[in-house]
């Protein structure tokens, strides 16, 4: 996988073109010395970059060894925005074309009336660079999808000058589908590629990472609706977060197979020799510094091993019950400043839905709001979808009136495209098909809790979010015990044509809300893939010969699986039940 070298422009680059410097949202120019550094206006380097990607495949293109083109590294993940006057040109252009030439569009758009900042001209729009105030969340909102359109545009420049010196050659770049990085629409980018990959890292304060790599599996399999390529992830300790924590016994084996379990049809490490020197020199690698007497390179050899036993899984995917909705506009909305509270983060939201489907062996796709095929899904879930056209809302909604099982997660269906309220009372766009108004939004402080009472647990508890709502149509499952709105209905249920609308309308703790969805799924026909004990993973992938039973333990007590056919790791026959070793990884080949 040959990749073209435009993510680090050289010294030279830069003393030739310093205009081609980024510039951050304060004004101030960054300095050339490490990776990313650019401009993605510059026309310098777009011409640079595009030069040598031309050179690097006329050079390579018939060569036997070129397997896959990969175009640039990691886009936008150390500079999704510039705030140059370049860049500002180009987002110029990029809002003519948005809104059509038309500067009233956009001023009815970006509702500049408030503030007086109505645009007389294009030339006075500026990137949402650095002010006294906060800034209007329209024009932050379309600065992300520029940035992203922008990159995306880098990104197809390459490949097309790639494809044409050797249409042959497929072409990926690596995503980076992780928590800690939002920069780009994937579901814009992801039709561009011949081939999805993906750079996964733990998280050294997350105790439960084995949710992220599930989740991000997931997520990468629904972008490219099949098998994915783990382009990177490491064998043990990063070397960019605060404290570089290195992986625990067998956790690297866990890690990789679950992310073939989740629809990896390729493993991949940064690095193959660890760095003596650079910026990543501490980043852990195939072959560490002290060399081959090293348990990282057994444990790499030994990995080489079980994926030369699995080979049998590639192509092979994964048939999903349930659908999550996913958006990046709705999650960049989310996030802007002067919301109701700063406390929500939209990744978080939508892994705490996930989170108890996953330990239950549910197996989940996620969607675009508009997808046109919902109803090949039991249930569709909307944890955070804060921002929703009219026409996705009512794609959601004739799922249900179809006869499909929606739930809707609080401060969703708030406001349109534009980041303009629905007006008449929240949940906005989704306030019909959940038979439900709220008139006014009490947010929790951080730490504040209050309680719920009616079909949940004992002692259930609820944070960050509370509403005052009445019902039109639907029926209370929940309320609140106490507060100020005590008594008032905190999850909902509603028949909507020949399906059913649930509306949780509040942030239930853990316990509570895998009750809500274990009854969400009972009568939503939905079953998970494999009965196995709490904390065995279970997921499987179809194949076209035969079905894969992954089983991965994350207790590190091991358990014994019902199961019929060949483990394959072991190239054992099993009747009757598998065992899954202590903290390890048991793939079962099932009989028919």
């Amino acid at each position: 996988d040959l990749a073209t070298p435009t993510a680090a422009p050289p010294a030279w680059f830069f003393k030739a073109h310093p205009e081609a410097l980024p510039v951050d949202r304060d004004g101030h120019r960054l300095s050339y010395g490490s990776r990313q550094t650019f401009c993605p206006s510059s026309p310098a380097y777009r011409r640079a970059a595009l030069r040598i990607a031309e050179a690097l495949a006329e050079r390579y293109a018939d060569h036997p060894a070129v397997a896959m083109w990969h175009v640039h590294n990691e886009y936008g993940c150390h500079n999704d925005a510039c705030y140059c006057d370049t860049s500002a040109a180009a987002f110029r252009t990029w809002l003519r074309n948005r809104y059509n030439h038309d500067l009233d569009a956009l001023n009815h758009a970006w509702g500049t009336t408030f503030w007086s900042q109505w645009y007389y001209s294009w030339d006075q729009i500026l990137p949402p660079r650095a002010t006294a105030a906060p800034p209007n969340p329209t024009h932050r909102l379309d600065w992300r999808r520029f940035c992203s359109d922008e990159l995306l545009s880098l990104c197809t420049a390459e490949r097309e000058v790639l494809r044409r010196a050797a249409p042959h050659i497929p072409a990926t770049t690596n995503f980076l589908v992780l928590r800690t990085i939002d920069a780009l629409d994937y579901w814009r980018w992801a039709p561009e590629l011949d081939i999805l990959s993906n750079d996964h890292y733990l998280m050294s304060d997350d105790p439960e990472a084995e949710i992220d790599i599930a989740l991000n599996g997931d997520l990468m399999r629904s972008l490219t609706g099949g098998p994915w390529f783990l382009m990177e992830h490491s064998t043990g300790a990063v070397n960019w977060q605060p404290v570089n924590r290195a992986k625990r016994p067998r956790e690297m084996r866990r890690n990789a197979l679950a992310h073939v379990a989740h629809g990896a049809d390729g493993i991949a490490f940064f690095q193959w020799r660890a760095a003596k020197a650079g910026a990543e020199q501490w980043h852990s690698a195939m072959l560490p510094h002290v060399g081959t007497d090293s348990q990282i390179w057994r444990d790499v050899v030994q990995l080489g091993a079980d994926l030369r036993a699995l080979a049998e899984v590639r192509d092979s995917t994964t048939a999903a019950q349930v659908a999550i909705v996913w958006d990046w506009d709705a999650r960049w909305a989310l996030e802007l400043p002067s919301q109701p509270t700063g406390e929500l983060r939209y990744q978080d939201l939508a892994r705490d839905w996930y989170t108890p489907l996953w330990r239950a062996g549910v197996a989940i796709d996620f969607v675009r709001p508009d997808d046109p095929q919902l109803d090949r899904y039991q249930l569709v879930l909307a944890p955070s979808l804060y921002l929703v056209t009219e026409a996705a809302a009512a794609n959601l909604a004739r799922y249900a009136e179809r006869g499909g099982t929606l739930a809707v997660g609080f401060h969703s269906g708030m406001v349109d495209q534009n980041c303009h309220v629905y007006l008449g009372g929240y949940p906005g766009a989704f306030r019909d098909v959940l038979g439900v108004v709220t008139d006014e939004l009490f947010p929790l402080l951080p730490g504040e809790t209050t309680g719920l009472t009616g079909d949940v647990p004992p002692a259930a508890t609820a944070d960050l979010w509370s509403e005052r709502m009445r019902l039109t149509g639907a029926e209370a499952v929940a309320a609140y015990a106490d507060g100020p709105l005590a008594g008032h209905p905190a999850v909902t249920r509603h028949r909507h044509g020949n399906g059913t609308a649930w509306y949780v309308a509040t942030h239930p703790d853990q316990d509570t809300l895998a009750a809500l969805l274990r009854r969400m799924c009972q009568e939503a026909g939905v079953t998970p893939e494999h009965q196995a004990p709490a904390g065995i993973e279970v997921v499987r992938r179809l194949g076209a010969e035969a079905n894969y039973l992954f089983l991965i333990d994350h207790t590190g007590k091991g358990a014994d699986v019902a199961a019929e056919g060949v483990e394959l790791l072991t190239a054992t026959p099993i009747t009757g039940s598998v065992t899954v070793p202590p903290g390890g990884v048991a793939v079962v080949r099932e009989s028919r």
